[in-house]
């Protein structure tokens, strides 16, 4: 079998410094205030398992061209410009551990920069010559802003069902690691079959990576999850080990995370954090996640073998890894 370690240190950093060059230089702007807010969310972390997702479905494929990195970039500025409008929404006060932009510089110029960055990733995207990028960007973006609207409804929403929670994150999160995965295929000339099967390894992946972090919310730390612990709660998102509580756990725990989704008060998290700890919750919503990985490792038998698809394979269990 071939080893995966290789690929991500000797290959993998390299791959991040080319992306890297095109948003720094994508990211400035003759408006001072966008330049700045831009390179301080930008440059604040992050996995960047978007782009490197675009990156490997090229890869796998035999494409290396400086488009690949172009349209890297092009999905990470898709994903920052949600970001920053997630936190004015949410009211958030940390991301990746820091302050949120709003938090620095107001809602209101977070929300310009983050149509910006947009803009910008458009412009990329026009750059790469395929109309076909474009349909598949535009498409996934809309329903990028659809699921985020679902998830605005679905605030304090007691009756949601678990497969109502999975259409919002495959539309508000997996989507773009689906369309990650189908930007880098289309570009390295894919097969119909080849950029489907990456295409499903990317949607599978994205909504593993997304319930981790609904787990993370009651298993992990402000250094883990990047934000404040509870902060779904203190905001009124059902998410799974919440639904599973209200649908499995015992009357007092659903009775208690009904309450708490409808008054969205941060008070509520020691009492629902002990629910959860003492449930089975969170071993349900781990089991649905490998259950999402193991799936996207099914893809890429479809694929073939090489030092990028095993890269995948690792990339994809990783995503699921970050629970300990």
């Amino acid at each position: 079998m071939l080893s995966t370690i290789p690929y991500f240190q000797q290959n993998l950093e390299h791959d991040l410094q080319r992306v890297n060059v095109v948003v720094n230089q994508a990211v400035q702007s003759d408006v001072a205030l966008i330049s700045q807010i831009g390179t301080y969310i930008i440059g604040s972390g992050g996995k960047r398992l978007r782009p490197i997702l675009t990156i490997l479905s090229g890869k796998c494929l035999g494409y290396d061209d400086d488009k690949l990195y172009s349209l890297a970039a092009m999905v990470e500025f898709i994903h920052t410009s949600t970001l920053l409008h997630d936190d004015v929404v949410d009211e958030s006060e940390l991301r990746r551990g820091r302050k949120t932009a709003n938090n620095l510089f107001g809602n209101a110029a977070a929300v310009l920069v983050g149509d910006f960055l947009y803009t910008r990733a458009f412009q990329l995207m026009v750059g790469s010559g395929s109309l076909k990028i474009l349909e598949v960007m535009a498409d996934a973006t809309n329903i990028i802003a659809e699921g985020e609207v679902m998830q605005l409804m679905n605030i304090g929403n007691v009756d949601i069902t678990e497969s109502e929670y999975v259409k919002v994150i495959q539309y508000k999160t997996a989507k773009l690691f689906e369309a990650a995965a189908q930007v880098g295929a289309i570009l390295a000339g894919a097969t119909a079959e080849q950029e489907s099967t990456l295409k499903d390894f990317g949607m599978y992946m994205g909504t593993a990576f997304q319930i981790i972090d609904d787990v993370l919310d009651y298993s992990g730390s402000v250094e883990q999850i990047g934000k404040n612990v509870g902060d779904d709660l203190a905001e009124g998102k059902p998410t799974l080990p919440l639904i599973y509580l209200m649908q499995q756990g015992s009357p007092e725990a659903a009775q208690d995370v009904r309450a708490a989704l409808q008054n969205a008060d941060r008070e509520y998290f020691s009492k629902i954090h002990q629910h959860v700890i003492q449930s089975d919750a969170l071993a349900y919503c781990m089991t649905q996640a490998r259950q999402a990985v193991n799936q996207a490792i099914g893809c890429l038998d479809r694929l073939p073998e090489n030092e990028v698809t095993h890269a995948m394979k690792q990339m994809a269990e990783l995503s699921v890894a970050r629970v300990s």
